[in-house]
C-alpha cells in the first residue's frame, strides 16, 4: 500500500509539471515579444481571378506562308531541296518537264521570229517612205505591225515567266517564291504533277508564329482580347513564352467544339515550330467580389480551412469556406470579412497553441 501511494504522488507530480511546461509554453507563443514578430495583411474584397490553362498548338502565320500549285500537267525532272531547308526568294527549287511548257516554249521562239519579220519589214518600208515610194499610211501600218507582234511576244515571255526560268525543250526551273523555310514537300525527282494535285510544296516565313488556344465554354467568361499569356511548351523547361490574346473566334469550331484564341508572337530564334503543343495560362476575372487572402495563409486541417486572425484581444482561430483560388490568392466564400488582419508567418504555431487550450 505504501508503494502505490508513493506511485500516485509520482504521477500526480508529473502530470501537474505538463500541465505547468504546456501553460509556459503557450505563454511563451503569446507573449509580447513573439506577438510583435507576427506579421499579418488584412483581407481584401475584390473581384475573383481564376488562373486559367488553355491547351493549344503552334501555327503558321497566314500572312507569311505560300503554298505551291503546279501551273501544268508533267513530270518532276529534279528537285533540289529538302523538308526543313531554308531557302531563299528566286532560288531554284525544282525542274518540270511537261509537253504544255514545250508549247509555251515553240510560241515564244515563233513570235521572236514574228518580232524579227515585222522589223525588217519596218526598214524596209521607212527607206520606201524616205524615197516617196510608199505612202504614210502604208508607214503607219508596218509600224503597228511590229508593236503588235513585240505584244504577243511579251505576252508569251510573261506567260513562261510565270512558271520559272526557261531551260528549253519542255523544262521550266520553279523558283521559291519568298525567302523562308520548307513546311512540307509532296513533290521528288521523277514524280508526277498535275494542276489538281496536292501543293508541290509550302514555304513559310517562321520569324513570325500564331499560336491557337482551345477555349472551352466554361471559361468563356474569363477570356478577353488583350489579355496576358504565358506560354510553355515540353520542347523548352522553363521557358515562359509572353503574349497577348489578339482575337477571339465568335463560331466554336464544329469538330472540336471549342473557340479558337490567337496568339501572335515573334519567333526570330525559331524556338517554336508548327504543330507543337504548348500551354497557355492566363488570369481571368469574375464580376463577383469576394474577401481574399494570401493562400500562404490558409491552414489546413480535419478536412477544413482555417486562417488565424489577430484582433485587439489577440489571436483567434477561424473557420472559412473557400470561393476559389490560384498559386498566390484565396477567395473566401464566409468566414471573414474585409479588413480583418490575417496572419501570415507562424501561423501553424499559433494555430496548434491555440488548439491544445
Amino acid at each position: 500500500m505504501k508503494i502505490l501511494y508513493i506511485t500516485s504522488i509520482a504521477l500526480l507530480l508529473i502530470s501537474c509539471s505538463e500541465k505547468e511546461t504546456k501553460a509556459e509554453n503557450n505563454t511563451e507563443k503569446h507573449n509580447p515579444s513573439f506577438a510583435n514578430n507576427i506579421k499579418t495583411i488584412k483581407a481584401t474584397s475584390g473581384n475573383q481571378n481564376e488562373e486559367l490553362t488553355l491547351t493549344g498548338k503552334v501555327d503558321y502565320d497566314p500572312d507569311k506562308v505560300i503554298n505551291y500549285i503546279s501551273l501544268v500537267n508533267g513530270i518532276a525532272d529534279r528537285s533540289y531541296f529538302s523538308l526543313g531547308d531554308k531557302v531563299q526568294k528566286g532560288q531554284v527549287l525544282l525542274d518540270v518537264r511537261s509537253s504544255d511548257l514545250s508549247s509555251l516554249q515553240a510560241d515564244a521562239v515563233s513570235a521572236e521570229s514574228d518580232v524579227k519579220i515585222a522589223q525588217r519589214e519596218l526598214l524596209t518600208a521607212q527607206s520606201l517612205y524616205e524615197d516617196n515610194m510608199l505612202s504614210e499610211k502604208e508607214l503607219l501600218e508596218a509600224q503597228a505591225k511590229v508593236k503588235q507582234a513585240q505584244a504577243t511576244y511579251n505576252k508569251i515571255q510573261s506567260d513562261m515567266g510565270v512558271h520559272g526560268i526557261n531551260k528549253g525543250n519542255g523544262m521550266f526551273s520553279i523558283k521559291s517564291p519568298m525567302t523562308g523555310y520548307i513546311v512540307t514537300k509532296n513533290v521528288s525527282s521523277g514524280s508526277t504533277v498535275s494542276t489538281d494535285g496536292e501543293p508541290l510544296f509550302t514555304v513559310a516565313d517562321l520569324s513570325t508564329v500564331w499560336i491557337v488556344a482551345n477555349v472551352y465554354a466554361s471559361n468563356l467568361q474569363f477570356v478577353k482580347e488583350g489579355m496576358e499569356v504565358d506560354i510553355t511548351t515540353l520542347s523548352y523547361p522553363g521557358e515562359i513564352f509572353k503574349g497577348k490574346i489578339s482575337s477571339l473566334s465568335q463560331i466554336f469550331d464544329p469538330e472540336e467544339k471549342v473557340l479558337k484564341a490567337r496568339i501572335i508572337l515573334d519567333n526570330k530564334d525559331l524556338k517554336l515550330k508548327p504543330e507543337m503543343s504548348v500551354v497557355i495560362k492566363l488570369k481571368g476575372e469574375t464580376f463577383y467580389e469576394f474577401v481574399s487572402v494570401p493562400t500562404d495563409a490558409l491552414i489546413f486541417d480535419d478536412d477544413r480551412y482555417f486562417v488565424i486572425v489577430k484582433d485587439n484581444e489577440g489571436f483567434k482561430s477561424k473557420e472559412v469556406q473557400l470561393q476559389g483560388h490560384n498559386r498566390k490568392i484565396t477567395y473566401i466564400a464566409s468566414g471573414l470579412s474585409a479588413g480583418d488582419d490575417i496572419v501570415v508567418n507562424n501561423q501553424l504555431l499559433i494555430y496548434a497553441g491555440l488548439k491544445e487550450n
